[in-house]
């Protein structure tokens, strides 16, 4: 008999074997039968159990806290295992979407861990500059106006006036800006006058009306820098974080694409 394609596939092996790992921790006793009526609180447990309490509270628990922490563990563990002998956890979102997390757990748990090479870093770097480089930098001089009508209004006058700042209405917004970065205007304006300036060119003619969130702009563009990337070796742990973040992504999105491939899928319509 044939086995399907996908099986072949090492990230299902991996995802298999993942599940044998939690097996084996079933058949350890970290996760047992519900109906058994024995708690064990083992040594190693009461470690992990200290162990918790130490990293949230950033301190060793004292033996009060310690008996305090066990007890309400045995609690949580005697509601779970009657929880699991009614049946609460068939039917119920918030679990069947706690083990479909698990399962994405898996098939990213190598990229956690995994220790990229340098070349496989430099391979990202290049091929993601936008992602590390600086910000890009707006000089611009700008009046606001209340409506569009008084907005195309001034715009006949601005290319000759002597002082163009007079033709504004006022509002507490900076007339003039001189390479500020990208985020610090999408503060100031919003995130709608910022896309509307990206699709000026910069030079020396007043253009608009541009809409923003506090009314209408006419926008003296007069210089718009791009961002460089900043040096690898400068960034090179930020470049690891990148290229780990967007690998667990994708592994867990083909560890679900693969596994999908079993499935026929039938929706009413």
């Amino acid at each position: 008999m044939k086995r399907p394609g996908w099986t072949g596939e090492p990230l299902v092996h991996f995802l298999i074997a993942g599940a044998v790992i939690f097996a084996f921790f079933a058949w350890r006793g970290e996760e047992v039968d519900p109906a058994s009526r024995t708690i064990s609180v083992d040594r190693e447990q009461q470690a992990q159990i200290a162990l918790g309490f130490e990293r949230m509270m950033q301190r060793p628990p004292t033996d009060a806290e310690l008996d305090s922490q066990i007890e309400r563990y045995v609690r949580d563990e005697v509601l779970y295992r009657e929880a699991l002998r009614l049946g609460l956890d068939r039917d119920d979102a918030v679990v069947r979407r706690r083990l479909a997390q698990k399962m994405d757990m898996l098939a990213s748990a190598q990229a956690e861990t995994e220790q990229p090479s340098a070349k496989v870093l430099l391979a990202w770097y290049d091929a993601h500059p936008e992602r590390f480089a600086d910000e890009t930098r707006y000089t611009f001089d700008q009046l606001w106006f209340d409506s569009e009508v008084a907005a195309r209004s001034a715009m006949g006058k601005v290319r000759s006036a002597k002082d163009w700042r007079r033709l504004g209405q006022a509002i507490s917004l900076p007339p003039s800006l001189t390479g500020e970065a990208r985020d610090e205007v999408l503060a100031r304006f919003g995130e709608q006058f910022l896309t509307a300036i990206d699709l000026l060119e910069p030079g020396e003619q007043w253009q608009g009306p541009v809409r923003s969130g506090f009314g209408w702009h006419l926008v003296h563009l007069r210089a718009r820098e791009p961002g460089k990337p900043r040096p690898f070796a400068e960034i090179a742990n930020t470049v690891e974080n990148d290229w780990r973040t967007a690998t667990i992504a994708a592994r867990r999105e083909e560890g679900y694409r693969l596994l999908r491939e079993a499935y026929k899928v039938e929706i009413d319509k």
